[in-house]
């Protein structure tokens, strides 16, 4: 059966389809507006809260200054039962714990006693991450230096971690391979293989989005070939003329890494890693984070 529209209904109808179509695609801009959103939640590593007082006093000042977490240094003089109460009582996340040894006691050093001492460290650490409630322990696994090659600290290094590695899925706590100036890994492609080589959902990826800077390749491609293996990023401020500087005075293009953040599904933990101080400099350190982040 044929239908014969005159001009006044052919008209009327078109713009009903035309208005139909174009709420359509509003709808579609508007989620992808949303989509393109990562949601990250602010933190401060815990040796930047330079005040006099306790760790529930260190704790309720960040939570005053709007950080919802903290990652602290493993070993370090911390008394973690006392921390864990503060956590309780502010609400504030210990969501990670770092290896602070792991520069000096490498775990590719040559010397097999220097090995066992920085997975000995290790271990403490990822004991210390349960402890406090954290699911990560961020970790340096080697450096490249004149008395060991790329292929050693790859090799020597592994193989500690592996050793690691039952520990790790016993206490629930995943191990984070960070990015330094170590002469290591200083390309995505490199860190994909390293991760991916222990074929465990226990090890992953933790990206500084500063420290790459220089290597050339720009922060979001890193985001973007991690992808899932991305566990958390941390980030100061880094400039190719001017080096270290403040966050958001940098060559990050903070733009581009959020909407990397988006693309990858990344939703958790921003740290910013700087020097820090009391009240007054954790302001300043809580504004520039909420303007690259666009936390608002």
């Amino acid at each position: 059966m044929t239908f014969l529209l005159g001009r006044r209904d052919f008209l009327n109808y078109s713009t009903s389809i035309t208005a139909a179509v174009l709420a359509s695609h509003a709808g579609w801009a508007a989620d992808d507006t949303t989509a393109k959103k990562p949601k990250l939640k602010k933190a401060v590593k815990f040796d930047m809260i330079n005040i006099k007082g306790s760790n529930q006093e260190k704790l309720e000042l960040v939570k005053k200054l709007g950080f919802l977490g903290v990652e602290i240094n493993s070993p370090s003089k911390i008394d973690l039962d006392d921390l864990v109460k503060a956590r309780d009582a502010t609400g504030i996340a210990i969501h990670g714990v770092i290896d602070s040894v792991h520069w000096n006691d490498t775990l590719s050093s040559p010397d097999e006693k220097v090995r066992a001492k920085g997975l000995k460290a290790f271990e403490g650490a990822l004991n210390d991450a349960h402890k406090v409630g954290a699911d990560t322990v961020l970790l340096v696994p080697g450096v490249v230096n004149k008395d060991v090659t790329y292929e050693q600290c790859y090799e020597r290094s592994q193989a500690e971690i592996r050793k690691a590695l039952p520990l790790a899925e016993k206490l629930k706590v995943k191990i984070a391979i960070e990015v330094v100036w170590n002469n290591f890994i200083t390309k995505p492609e490199q860190l994909v293989q390293y991760v991916d080589d222990f074929k465990s959902e226990w090890v992953g990826a933790y990206f500084d989005c500063s420290n790459m800077v220089k290597y050339g390749v720009p922060p979001a491609d890193w985001i973007r070939k991690l992808g899932k293996r991305m566990l958390k990023f941390d980030f100061k401020g880094y400039s190719n003329t001017k080096k270290w500087v403040a966050i958001g005075e940098g060559d990050e293009n903070w733009p581009e890494v959020l909407k990397a953040l988006a693309e990858v599904g990344y939703d958790g933990w921003a740290t910013a890693e700087v020097s820090g101080g009391g009240e007054k400099e954790l302001k300043e350190v809580a504004e520039r984070m909420n303007k690259v982040l666009g936390l608002g």
